[in-house]
C-alpha cells in the first residue's frame, strides 16, 4: 500500500565519499558536489564507492543544497532518517500495524524522562511508541543497530519505566531492505540487544515492518516476524 510519495523531483548521483557523520561527496552532473546525509548510522554496506543515490534538493540558508534519500542496492533503500516519523503518522492513520489498529496520535515528540519519544498514542490506554529505521540486513534477516547506540537503548528503558507506571508502550522498526525476519543485533550493540528482548519479555510490542521505495513512492510491504534469540543463525 502506498503511504508516501515525494512531490519533488530526485535527483540522481553517485556516492563517493563519506566525509562525516553527515556529510558526504557525490558526483552530480559529472562534478563532486557535498550532501547532507541524514542518518547516523555507519551504512557501511550501502555506502560504497560507485553506489547510485536519489537526491533531493533543500532550500534556505544550508551548507549544502541536497539531502541524501536512497542508495540503490538490489533495490532502491531509503536512507533518510527524517521520514521515519512521517512514514509510521501514515501507517497508524491507515491502521496497517495490527497491534496498534485503534490507537490514534495524541502528541508527536513526547517527552518522557530525559528523552522524547516519538508518539504518544491514546486507545483503551495512552501508549508510547518510538521508531527506528533499519537498513542493515544480512542473509534475509534485518538487524538494528548498525552500530552501537546508548540513545537507542535509552529509549528502550524508558518504554519500560512507561509501563511500570501503566502506559502501554511500543517500537517500530521501519525496516527498509529485503528481509524475512528481524533481530537485534547482538553483534554490533550486545547492550542494545539483552535491554530489547527484556523490554520484549516485559510485554513491550516490537513491530518490524517491511518498507518498499521505488519511483518516489514509498510502499508499506507488511510485518515480518521478531526473533529475539541471542542463537540465531547469522
Amino acid at each position: 500500500m502506498l503511504i508516501y510519495k515525494f512531490d519533488k523531483e530526485l535527483v540522481p548521483a553517485i556516492f563517493l565519499r563519506r566525509l562525516n557523520k553527515f556529510l558526504i561527496e557525490v558526483e552530480l552532473n559529472g562534478k563532486v558536489t557535498l550532501c547532507h546525509l541524514h542518518d547516523p548510522g555507519r551504512l557501511e554496506e550501502i555506502l560504497k564507492k560507485g553506489r547510485k543515490l536519489l537526491l533531493i534538493q533543500k532550500e534556505g540558508n544550508r551548507k549544502t543544497k541536497y539531502d541524501v534519500i536512497a542508495a540503490f542496492m538490489e533495490d532502491w533503500v531509503l536512507i533518510h532518517s527524517g521520514y521515519h516519523s512521517l512514514l509510521a503518522e501514515n501507517l497508524l492513520k491507515n491502521n496497517l500495524i495490527k497491534d496498534l489498529t485503534g490507537y490514534k496520535i495524541e502528541k508527536r515528540e513526547f517527552k518522557y524522562g530525559s528523552s522524547r519519544i516519538d508518539f504518544l498514542l491514546s486507545g483503551n490506554k495512552k501508549c508510547l511508541l518510538e521508531v527506528k529505521g533499519c537498513t542493515l540486513a544480512k542473509d534475509g534477516i534485518a538487524m538494528f543497530p548498525d552500530a552501537p547506540t546508548a540513545r537507542g537503548r535509552r529509549h528502550i528503558m524508558e518504554l519500560m519505566d512507561a509501563m511500570g507506571k501503566g502506559y502501554e508502550a511500543a517500537m517500530l522498526f521501519l525496516i527498509m531492505r529485503n528481509a524475512y525476519t528481524f533481530s537485534p543485533n547482538w553483534d554490533i550493540d550486545r547492550d542494545f540487544s539483552l535491554t530489547l528482548k527484556k523490554a520484549y519479555e516485559k510485554g513491550i510490542k516490537i513491530i518490524a515492518c517491511r518498507i518498499k521505495f521505488k519511483e518516489k513512492q514509498v510502499y508499506y510491504a507488511g510485518e515480518i516476524p521478531v526473533i529475539m534469540e541471542m542463537n540465531i543463525d547469522l
